[in-house]
């Protein structure tokens, strides 16, 4: 599908955008009708889906990933024009220095601060599809800005020579609109930011899942990973941080996806909340505690006829090339 090239790439942990293709094939086998993605993620998957002609729905609990799916996905004809971008770029209305006074030494230069402080004194007089769009390229600049878009380190040790880790923070900021602005694209789509299980199926005909995957060790933890865009999409109103930490986290928020120990009954209670589409689809990896043979059982609890579809993967993440565990095989389910 042509239009999946214009979608923005961000480094994100569990990101579908190189799946994107055979995900859109997939879909099209099914039901015709409208389709959630309960799990939005990077947005590329309500995007595709959204491309194949399918009213569109995309749910996730984090404001970052929301204000993405509103920007690109439910977002239909707005962009952000020339004088937009001249007047987000300008110097701030308010003086304000948040940013610049709880992350100087971390993970940008002063300069990249202040440009964030005054950026955000404008995007507060934006609203609607204008100021997701604002807010997107905002973070889309910081996440390709930072080292594996990841914000658990503050050092260099992780720089692969991409040209985006010494760029000024604006002149990414101008790349990822002029991004944002080419993916728009019409078609009926909206965007909630909520638990999964306060997400309404309605008449979906489908709901794709990919929820965290458990892993044997470590944790998936979003927060711990891309705090500071959370925090960024909001301007940590109404963010609790943990002071006390050098990355100035924000509070973890529990997952019942995330651990081996409650994932089981999780997965479970999620296939029945989503027992009314025609189609389920659920995204996994190889590389979680749970096996392919156990979630296909688990599945077959609430759909009769379930096939298991796998495609070799490579994670965009970790920079090193002995990372094994980017290397993975990921496993689509379609029960109906």
């Amino acid at each position: 599908m042509d239009a999946l090239a214009a979608y923005p790439r961000i480094r994100f942990m569990g990101s579908k955008h190189r799946l994107a293709p055979r995900l859109a094939e997939i879909f099209a086998t099914l039901p015709p009708g409208p389709a959630i993605d309960a799990f939005s993620g990077s947005g590329v998957v309500a995007y595709t889906l959204k491309a194949g002609g399918r009213e569109t729905h995309a749910n996730d609990h984090l404001t970052f990933t929301t204000t993405l799916a509103e920007a690109l996905v439910a977002n239909e004809d707005e962009t952000l024009t020339a004088e937009d971008v001249e007047k987000l770029c300008s110097p701030s209305l308010d003086g304000r220095d948040f940013i610049a006074a709880t992350f100087t030494g971390l993970y940008f230069p002063d300069v990249d601060h202040a440009f964030l402080d005054a950026a955000w004194s404008h995007v507060d007089e934006l609203q609607g599809a204008k100021r997701a769009l604002a807010l997107s390229a905002l973070c889309l600049a910081a996440a390709w800005k930072q080292p594996r878009g990841v914000f658990t380190v503050t050092t260099p040790r992780y720089d692969d020579g991409r040209r985006q880790l010494h760029m000024p923070l604006e002149d990414l900021f101008k790349e990822a609109v002029t991004r944002c602005n080419a993916a728009v694209m019409p078609g009926l789509a909206s965007a909630t930011c909520g638990d999964v299980f306060a997400c309404d199926p309605g008449q979906a005909a489908i709901a794709y899942l990919d929820p965290p995957y458990a892993p044997p060790r470590d944790d998936t933890c979003y927060v711990k990973r891309y705090h500071f865009l959370e925090g960024l999409a909001t301007y940590w109103r109404g963010q609790e941080i943990m002071w006390e930490t050098r990355t100035r986290k924000l509070v973890k928020r529990h997952t019942p996806f995330g651990s081996k120990r409650t994932v089981r009954d999780a997965l479970d209670r999620l296939f029945d909340h989503f027992s009314a589409p025609q189609a389920l689809v659920v995204s996994y990896g190889s590389n979680a505690d749970l096996d392919a043979a156990e979630l296909q059982a688990l599945l077959s609890r609430h759909r009769r006829n379930v096939r298991r579809i796998e495609i070799p993967h490579r994670y965009a993440f970790g920079t090193h090339g002995t990372a094994a565990r980017r290397l993975a095989t990921e496993y689509v389910f379609v029960g109906m």
